[in-house]
């Protein structure tokens, strides 16, 4: 039998924050009783415990059990998991598609992967998370990613994507020009774009040229869920090429400060993805509104550069901006020491 991992019993519960076997087994949605056949038969944990018998969870634990438990949802046996600490499950979470047991008539089984270039800073640690792949079902790939438009257009692609996937704070009417120089460069069936902020005659512009608006921010399952739409539009095309029925029309995707930022927007989508896990969503609230103040203050900052007679009024409002996103991400700190959560990296 495996030593179990070690932490001294206390009299009472420590200052951080302790959950009881109750509140972990709501937070992980299964059964106490599971809960405690796990700690019994795999060892898969060892809670500190008070003078009067009551287990006590760290913030810790909690995390390290929700891994576990998303894990053996998409096939993975306990047994193998028992052991591993916190660092080595989130490694076989983000690597575990060969212990998924999808139903063999799912698009990925019939072609290739989805081929995506993405643009935007974190674009690729985005559509490559666990709950965006499974939501997916691992039908996309990314085979190219760049921090710009610029960089994109730059690039000359030697085979096809299947997709162009951009991240933008907010969209001008320049960037149009861009972004269709990029689908040109990577030679992208279709386009996408995933923007905060934008105005209505350029949204309209946008569509009159096919390009799919999304607007952010998108948690990971809804992520997920796009791209499983254009997996099997592309799918469906491919079959009636195949055919030689009439192809339906090609879709096009496209997926939508200067006060420093503490954290990126991988770093609260990770800490969303995490907070979900208690009971309180407050910690996902709190980080979807950061998200979205940053981009209203970035896409500010693009206003301010476009009329010198709003320049005062987008320099205005950024800073305003600017200020409560500050106050917002000191009120994430603190709630997530609150609820014995990990804050995001900086």
């Amino acid at each position: 039998m495996k030593a179990p991992r070690s932490r001294a019993t206390n009299p009472e519960p420590t200052t951080s924050a302790t959950y009881r076997t109750g509140a972990v087994a709501r937070m992980l949605q299964m059964p106490g009783a599971t809960l405690r056949i796990w700690e019994r038969r795999y060892n898969v944990a060892a809670p500190a415990t008070t003078s009067s018998g009551h287990r006590q969870y760290s913030a810790a634990d909690v995390q390290r059990l929700a891994l576990i438990r998303q894990l053996t949802l998409v096939g993975h046996r306990i047994g193998s998991l028992a052991s591993l600490d916190l660092e080595r499950l989130r490694d076989v979470a983000s690597t575990h598609a060969a212990a998924l047991t999808h139903a063999p008539a799912r698009a990925h089984r019939t072609g290739a992967a989805c081929k995506l270039a993405v643009v935007g800073r974190g674009a690729e640690h985005r559509v490559e998370r666990s709950e965006v792949q499974l939501r997916a079902d691992r039908a996309v790939h990314v085979a190219a990613a760049f921090g710009s438009l610029r960089a994109a257009r730059r690039h000359a692609a030697a085979a096809r994507h299947d997709l162009l996937l951009v991240f933008a704070d907010g969209l001008q009417a320049s960037m149009l020009a861009d972004v269709q120089a990029a689908a040109k460069a990577l030679r992208a069936r279709h386009t996408a774009i995933a923007y905060s902020f934008a105005p209505g005659s350029v949204t309209r512009a946008f569509a009159a040229c096919g390009i799919s608006l999304i607007r952010e921010p998108l948690d990971d399952a809804s992520l997920g869920d796009f791209l499983s739409r254009v997996v099997a539009t592309r799918s469906r095309q491919s079959a009636s090429a195949a055919s030689g029925s009439p192809a339906a029309p090609p879709v096009a995707i496209t997926l939508g400060s200067e006060a420093p930022r503490r954290y990126d927007d991988a770093a609260l989508a990770d800490f969303a993805g995490l907070s979900t896990t208690i009971a309180c969503e407050c910690p996902r609230h709190l980080a979807e509104i950061i998200q979205k103040l940053s981009h209203f203050e970035a896409y500010s900052a693009q206003c301010e550069h476009l009329d010198a007679s709003d320049a005062a009024l987008h320099s205005y409002l950024g800073r305003i901006t600017a200020t409560a996103r500050s106050i917002f991400e000191s009120a994430l700190e603190h709630v997530a020491v609150r609820e014995g959560l990990v804050v995001p990296q900086r």
